[in-house]
């Protein structure tokens, strides 16, 4: 298994204080040698990862931004990030692994659930939470998240009561969950084993969430 070392942090390091074109065009070679390592990093992730799961594809993101619609027009992201998509239709739920300078984590679940989605998760909360409460209270999962994060409203979602007793977690927009590393952890020669146990973490989240995705609330199969 290939090891991240401090020339790939480095390398992040000086683009986030150096984000132009210029500098970039100088130090070109660098970047294609640290992409082509990197890619090669979150290839063997992914295909570790699809032996304890059912992975649909990865994604390695663009280091250039598309900054058209972006009050930011810096033109480079300052990290390396990958994205692992689960087998739908019966899997929902993706990973994400973000390696940046003194702020990579590993991430997951539902970042922009479509509005279908979004109404049946918070239709199923409405209906009984324990389920989600129960995975969210394990010591296993506050271990590596400590909570459960996402965006979320103000108030309750338009036809849901606000003083529902589980009105903090119907209000979300995302359900997202997400555990940092330091740099030392990153360039530990077990971050890979622990990027997995992470991963592995996620899965009665995903599980639940797949469930109330392929489902009614009648708990009829939808697919």
């Amino acid at each position: 298994m290939i090891i991240i070392t401090q020339e790939t942090l480095s390398f992040l390091s000086e683009l986030k204080e150096n984000n132009n074109r210029e500098w970039f065009a100088d130090n070109k070679k660098r970047f294609e040698k640290e992409k082509k390592f990197i890619k090669q990093f979150f290839n063997e992730i992914g295909d570790s990862l699809g032996k304890i799961d059912n992975i649909e594809s990865t994604q390695i993101f663009r280091i250039y931004r598309d900054v058209r619609f972006s009050k930011n027009k810096l033109p480079y992201k300052v990290n390396f990030s990958a994205g692992y998509r689960r087998t739908k239709p019966m899997l929902r739920g993706g990973y994400y692994l973000h390696i940046e300078n003194d702020a990579s984590f590993v991430g997951g679940g539902f970042w922009e659930p479509n509005t279908e989605d979004l109404l049946r998760i918070r239709k199923e909360i409405e209906l009984d939470a324990s389920e989600l409460r129960e995975i969210i209270a394990q010591e296993t999962f506050k271990k590596y998240f400590g909570s459960l994060q996402g965006e979320e409203l103000k108030t309750a979602p338009r036809d849901f009561d606000k003083n529902h007793p589980d009105i903090d977690l119907i209000r979300k927009k995302q359900y997202l969950v997400t555990r940092s590393f330091s740099n030392k952890e990153v360039l530990s020669p077990d971050f890979d084993k622990e990027i997995l146990i992470t991963f592995q973490a996620m899965r009665p989240f995903f599980d639940y969430m797949s469930d109330v995705l392929t489902t009614n609330l009648n708990g009829e199969s939808i697919i």
